[in-house]
């Protein structure tokens, strides 16, 4: 269930038939890309973007990845990606992740993803500061 004592972010879209499966539901990989797009959209929410990030000279990369499946979505669902920081550490950061039906707010996946800071070279590096501030603060008023 998602948090109530900090920021979480939501978006909405609807599955697309190539996202589905010979059963007629979402393959199971597709709900990481969910989890990414959710991320994506916490990140510039709270004016984080990882573009900038990336022209900073830093990368997230993900060091792990969980995703527990409830109830199947199929096309074409109107489904709502929730996200937030679920722990922020000097060099790693972890989202959390809900995948809801928009109706009826069932929720269908749920997981996280646990990122490593580098650097352009492949180095694991702390997170700069002002970076950790703004995903450790959450909101669209910190940016």
């Amino acid at each position: 269930m998602a948090p109530t004592d900090r920021f979480v972010s939501e978006t909405t879209f609807r599955v697309r038939y190539a996202e589905t499966d010979a059963m007629g539901i979402v393959h199971h990989s597709v709900y990481i890309v969910y989890f990414e797009e959710a991320r994506s959209h916490y990140s510039r929410t709270i004016g984080a973007d990882y573009a900038e990030f990336e022209r900073d000279g830093y990368y997230l990369t993900v060091g792990e990845v969980h995703a527990r499946y409830m109830v199947p979505t199929r096309y074409p669902q109107v489904l709502t990606a929730r996200c937030w920081v679920d722990e922020l550490k000097s060099r790693t950061l972890t989202f959390a992740y809900e995948i809801v039906d928009a109706e009826t707010q069932q929720v269908c996946v749920s997981g996280y993803s646990r990122h490593v800071c580098i650097t352009h070279d492949g180095q694991v590096c702390k997170i700069p500061d002002d970076w950790a501030k703004r995903w450790s603060q959450g909101g669209p008023e910190s940016g």
